[in-house]
């Protein structure tokens, strides 16, 4: 038997390639070199768009039945919100009617008790539409420009309200436009009326709270105000009609060494997404003017003072010395 006839190969079952860990780091190379190039040249975006155009039409299908259970769900609470909604609505219109017809008693009886008191008829406020153009550039100030001005009879003072309650001021006009400063803002201010307690105050803007509040300041520590408590306008400044609802009281923070009580309030009107306003005329416009104070009265001549007083004494006249002739003898 020939040696080197033997075949010295090993078998099959015991033949080893590459290590794991040669395998490992060749194609790690080779992923990250096609994600690179993929991400540099784009190479497999043709397949992708291939891929989804073949499969589109698959996915649409398997679709079919879960938007059609998801169109079912919509449906059946779409109706029952809807019929909810309804309830509701004819619920508010029945309210609603029978507050009507109560108002309309209410002024009707208004006007009679007028009458007989002889008392002057509620004076009558016009109002003019308008819309928010923009924020004023000022960053520190919290005003608003609205599509009317002086044109349009806008004037100087008048109030800007809308469905919520009172917004502001106009405190600038133009021919076109009018610049309306917000409650809000830190140097608006605006006397109110407590709805539970009939107390008067004055509502300023804070620029301290977070996103704008108002202040309910100069009250004392110990006066009577809650949390929840509606302010309204109280009329007796000649600007803002009465019974407009102005903020709502958040906090009471009474404090003994302060002599006053830090009020927080919200408004009523959030200045944030407001779109259409009311301007409304000025209360004063339609008042008597306020009388004059009257002059100070002259005392007539002639008239003794009055008991209990010295007349003051009159200077003693002066003798005046005729001055001697020249040349005069006796």
């Amino acid at each position: 038997m020939v040696v080197a006839t033997i075949d010295r190969t090993p078998p099959p079952f015991f033949r080893q390639g590459p290590s794991a860990l040669t395998k490992l780091t060749l194609f790690s190379a080779l992923a990250i070199l096609l994600m690179a190039a993929d991400t540099r040249f784009a190479l497999t975006q043709p397949l992708r768009a291939g891929l989804a155009m073949v499969l589109h039409y698959p996915e649409r299908a398997l679709l079919v039945p879960v938007e059609l259970w998801q169109s079912a769900s919509d449906y059946a609470l779409g109706l029952q919100h809807a019929q909810a909604d309804e309830a509701d609505a004819k619920r508010t219109l029945a309210r609603q009617s029978e507050r009507a017809l109560r108002v309309d008693q209410l002024e009707l009886e208004n006007a009679r008790l007028r009458a007989l008191l002889e008392l002057r008829p509620r004076l009558t406020v016009r109002s003019h539409a308008a819309q928010v153009l923009y924020e004023a550039p000022d960053v520190y100030s919290r005003k608003v420009v609205i599509d009317r001005g002086v044109t349009d009879g806008i004037a100087l003072g008048s109030p800007v309200v809308n469905e919520s309650g009172v917004l502001g001021q106009v405190t600038r006009i133009y021919p076109l436009s009018a610049e309306v400063t917000l409650l809000v803002d830190k140097d608006a201010a605006i006397p109110v009326l407590n709805t539970r307690t009939q107390a008067r105050g004055a509502a300023f803007g804070s620029a301290a709270l977070p996103g704008g509040g108002m202040e309910l300041r100069f009250m004392a520590g110990n006066a009577d105000v809650q949390v929840g408590d509606v302010l309204t306008t109280s009329g007796v400044d000649g600007v803002y009609p009465p019974g407009l609802p102005v903020a709502k009281v958040v906090s009471v923070d009474r404090k003994l060494e302060a002599g006053f009580a830090r009020i927080t309030l919200a408004p009523s009107s959030s200045p944030d997404g407001v779109r259409d306003v009311l301007v409304l005329d000025p209360l004063g416009q339609q008042m008597p003017a306020r009388p004059e104070p009257p002059p100070d009265e002259v005392k007539p001549a002639g008239k003794k003072p009055p008991k209990g007083t010295t007349a003051p004494k009159a200077e003693p006249a002066k003798a005046k010395a005729e001055p001697a002739k020249p040349g005069a003898s006796r």
